[in-house]
């Protein structure tokens, strides 16, 4: 019975040794590879933006110094369109899902459930500082999940430049279709306001005449509904509407 005992102890105590084991290596994994993940996650969403921003092939694969040199980020209470100072590292996401600084939408036409007070704005300079896009964060509920997305304008307030998706679950080949060059390319000098409202059309046989409209992605009608929908909110009262009017203004 003893020997019994002492074998099973013996088990007992290995079984411990490798789980203690493969605990510290799993824990020290994490922890090493977080800087790298963190570093990943910021070079991506600067390779987006200075898509948007139309330096990508300019940055010539060096993305941190050509953003550094022509982007500059701001923050602006989406209540009143103003500007406002805000800690290093602030995150328009992750304050949504602060109620302390975050409202419900009324009416949530993008499905957001909350959305932040203060957003970031990406303002796009030229050599000599003065500002030619300006690029705003979006994102709505797509067909199967919460799309994210850059609108890049000019400083007009008005005239699209780009519309980059970069976080996206859709249906590839139908909805997907949202990051085919061949569809991007069609916002491309198309109108957001007209008589100062929102005009800017996700719709089929949009036709390239028409400057208030893009062609809805075949087969994928929800997402094409997304898009608007997304625009719709983004471009409004509550979303960015107040800044591109207090933008129209200088």
């Amino acid at each position: 019975m003893s020997a019994n005992k002492e074998t099973l102890g013996k088990t007992l105590g290995v079984v411990l040794a490798v789980c203690l084991v493969c605990s510290i290596i799993v824990s020290g994994s994490a922890v090493g590879l977080r800087e790298l993940q963190e570093h990943n996650a910021k070079l991506d969403k600067q390779t987006n933006i200075l898509e948007a921003a139309g330096l990508l092939a300019e940055a010539k694969g060096n993305i941190p110094a050509t953003y550094a040199q022509f982007i500059e980020e701001r923050y602006v209470d989406l209540a009143s369109g103003e500007y406002v100072d805000m800690p290093a590292g602030y995150d328009m996401y992750k304050a949504a899902r602060d109620p302390e600084q975050s409202v419900k939408p009324q009416p949530d036409t993008a499905s957001l459930i909350r959305r932040a007070n203060v957003a970031s704005v990406y303002l796009v300079k030229d050599e000599a500082g003065n500002t030619q896009r300006i690029i705003l964060p979006v994102n709505g509920s797509g067909l199967w999940n919460m799309m994210y997305g850059f609108l890049a304008i000019d400083n007009d307030g008005n005239t699209v430049r780009e519309l980059v998706y970069y976080d996206q679950k859709e249906t590839p080949g139908l909805g997907g279709e949202v990051q085919n060059p061949k569809w991007k390319a069609l916002w491309d000098g198309k109108k957001l306001f007209k008589d100062g409202e929102v005009a800017i059309k996700v719709t089929k046989n949009a036709g390239s005449d028409n400057p208030y409209a893009v062609d809805a992605l075949s087969g994928a009608t929800l997402t094409s509904k997304g898009v608007q929908n997304t625009l719709d909110y983004w471009l409004g009262k509550e979303g960015f509407g107040p800044f591109l009017n207090n933008l129209k203004r200088g």
